[in-house]
């Protein structure tokens, strides 16, 4: 059986983003700082809609850890 291609959206006050997006721009932010993603093990996103940002926590509880945030 072949697994289907997933997406998910959020839509709020006529704006849409998709959570492929929220992961390349949390990804893009560890390599601003110097990181390789090869050295990325977690990364977790909290998007609040009213606020139009996004903040994140990669690494969790490892010595790289790193959070965050960026606007929408």
């Amino acid at each position: 059986m072949a697994i289907p291609k997933e997406s998910m959206f959020v839509e709020f006050n006529g704006s849409q983003i998709n959570q492929k997006e929220l992961f390349t721009k949390a990804r893009q932010e560890w390599k601003d700082v110097g990181n390789k993603v090869k050295d990325l093990e977690t990364v977790d996103v909290y998007y609040k809609p009213e606020e139009q940002k996004c903040y994140y926590v990669m690494n969790r509880e490892l010595e790289n850890e790193l959070t965050g945030s960026f606007e929408l």
